[in-house]
């Protein structure tokens, strides 16, 4: 955590990725960040992955340094609980991070009549209003089938890594931060929509992708794991370590070559072809059947050790395979010496790494993140801060079940 952004009060009022991701990077950046939990949990209270208790990794991960208000969604009190939380004044609020749908108790016209300044950063599968997830939105854009091995074209390959969704809430923390700076200046709030597909769209399009099959008038083929446009593929070593080894710039090229020793075969190879491969890293794809050989015979001869000992000896870009349970063991980030995880205790019971957020700024010290609230762990402060509430009317709510606290029933 950093306090870049301390006196800014944000309003979470959302469940599974994308929207819980935008909040979370406010949040670390030092952002008080308030999310409304239904009573009993949202949809995205136990997903997996789950310890073996039933407490959820996802929530917990997702919900860091947040503080949480359950209440009964279902109650019309409870609703305008929420909508009260998400207008109620304050310099630094008036921000409400949400993926509830466009029309309802908490569209952005009918909140907006009670805080014209409102900013709302609102999360949606299509810009029409239409339902989708990540993994919709990806298969829709054609991307899984451009991965998977060559052998098997008509078969698509679903990604695991939710990029749409992560994609989107990066998206939606920095246009909540660009229409913060409008605010200040005008003194207006307004409605930020992302949708994932659009999202989707977009970066294909930024990447070149779009215009590839506009232009050359075909799909991408599944190439398998090797990279598209440039040299880089897995190889696996004597001793049955795979890398992946990759050359995009040109000195990567000749740090690979070098570390290898597989100059005369590049250089005879160059002189049958008329070409180079110094410079241009499309020549480099188009022949990497015959630049692979040349590499995987060295590879396959020596050992793990050996080789990469060469290869970060001559400054070539190589990575180790590796489960993630091998990962978190061995790869720094996840160490404590690597400053960006911290062991910490979670309301699920368990003791983990926890990272705090990603980046670093000059002169900052990162903060060890707070864990996850457990659920409505915040309710009686925040109806007391935010909302001004005196005591007997948050124990009337408590009392008739339209806002709960851990250990208070109604």
């Amino acid at each position: 955590m950093y306090g870049l952004l301390h006196g800014m009060r944000v309003i979470e009022g959302a469940s599974f990725i994308a929207a819980p991701f935008c909040a979370l990077s406010l949040a670390q950046l030092g952002a008080e960040v308030i999310r409304f939990d239904t009573v009993g949990g949202g949809p995205d209270f136990h997903r997996w992955p789950r310890s073996p208790g039933g407490g959820s990794f996802y929530w917990e991960g997702l919900n860091k340094s947040k503080k949480s208000i359950a209440i009964n969604l279902a109650d019309p009190r409870g609703r305008e609980i929420a909508a009260a939380l998400v207008t109620a004044p304050g310099e630094g609020g008036g921000i409400f991070v949400t993926n509830y749908p466009v029309a309802g108790f908490l569209s952005h016209d009918r909140l907006a009549a009670c805080r014209p300044d409102l900013i709302t950063a609102r999360i949606m599968g299509h810009a029409d209003g239409g339902n989708a997830v990540d993994y919709t939105v990806n298969c829709a854009m054609g991307v899984p089938m451009m991965t998977g091995p060559a052998e098997k074209p008509n078969d698509p390959v679903n990604h695991v890594l939710p990029a749409w969704d992560l994609l989107a809430g990066s998206t939606a923390a920095t246009s909540v931060l660009a229409a913060l700076i409008s605010r200040c200046a005008s003194g207006l709030g307004q409605e930020i929509r992302v949708p994932l597909s659009d999202i989707a769209a977009a970066t294909l399009g930024t990447l070149g992708q779009v215009a590839e099959v506009v232009v050359n008038g075909r799909d991408r083929p599944k190439i398998g794991n090797d990279l598209f446009g440039a040299f880089g593929r897995d190889f696996v070593t004597a001793d049955g370590q795979r890398l992946m080894i990759v050359a995009i710039t040109s000195r990567q090229w000749s740090g690979l070559v070098e570390a290898l020793t597989i100059q005369a075969g590049v250089a005879a190879l160059e002189a049958e072809l008329g070409v180079s491969f110094t410079q241009d890293e499309g020549l480099r794809y188009e022949h990497r059947d015959r630049l692979g050989a040349l590499v995987e015979y060295v590879v396959s001869t020596s050992s793990a050790a050996h080789l990469t000992a060469r290869l970060d000896g001559a400054g070539a870009c190589w990575g180790p395979y590796r489960t993630l349970s091998e990962a978190v063991a061995k790869e720094k980030p996840f160490l404590p010496e690597g400053e960006l995880f911290t062991d910490m205790d979670h309301v699920s019971g368990h003791t983990y790494p926890t990272p705090g957020y990603p980046a670093t700024f000059q002169g900052l010290l990162r903060q060890t993140p707070v864990r996850a609230p457990k659920l409505g762990e915040h309710t009686e402060e925040v109806l007391a801060r935010v909302l001004a509430l005196p005591s007997h009317e948050i124990a009337a709510l408590h009392d008739s079940g339209v806002v709960q606290s851990p250990g208070v029933q109604a």
